[in-house]
């Protein structure tokens, strides 16, 4: 048991770590020195960065798919789920001020080092983009407008992180936020 929650202190410590400082600046040393354990005992869990990097994107697929799950449970409508979605934003606003979005971090930074891990932190992209088709769906619109309008709030939200980190804006993620919310409300398929 004490073997496993070391291992979980790992992943969280890389998870952490890897948002805030990057992953190509993130050395084993500053996972081992956040977790409190040597080397050695590092190295018994995670032989490679890699490792410990794939590691990271299944939590978060695991935590997302969790997520997504939580708001189809809750959300009494597609439209009151796409706004948990939008809402994110607010939840998560001190960490995009100061990190930017963590899927979307972590994708550009991958892709940058053309990492053989990008497919899979890309999947955390299409798990979204596949449960907001579905809502469109949900609300009426066809397979491709669905998609066309998964994709444009994937991009609005990534926009809306990526400038609120930028300017350090967080009355900015509120204003798009509400517009967010306002243009779902009003959305009728075509």
């Amino acid at each position: 048991m004490k073997k496993q929650k070391t291992r979980d202190h790992i992943i969280e410590a890389a998870d952490q770590l890897f948002y805030q400082q990057g992953y190509e600046h993130t050395s084993f040393a500053d996972i081992a020195d956040a977790v409190q354990i040597s080397r050695g005992n590092f190295y018994y869990h995670f032989k490679t960065k890699d490792d410990i990097l794939e590691t990271v994107i299944k939590a978060r697929m695991y935590k997302t798919g969790a997520m997504l799950a939580l708001w189809q449970q809750n959300g009494s409508s597609p439209r009151d789920r796409i706004k948990c979605f939008i809402r994110i934003l607010i939840t998560n606003r001190d960490k995009i001020l100061n990190y930017g979005c963590p899927v979307g971090t972590l994708t550009t930074e991958l892709a940058k080092l053309n990492h053989a891990s990008r497919p899979e932190a890309n999947a955390l992209f299409t798990l979204f983009r596949v449960w907001l088709k579905d809502q469109f769906i949900q609300m009426g619109c066809e397979d491709e407008e669905a998609d066309d309008q998964a994709m444009h709030l994937l991009a609005r939200s990534q926009g809306v992180a990526t400038l609120a980190s930028a300017f350090h804006d967080a009355k900015f993620i509120d204003q798009e936020v509400t517009q967010m919310c306002k243009w779902v409300e009003g959305y009728t398929p075509a």
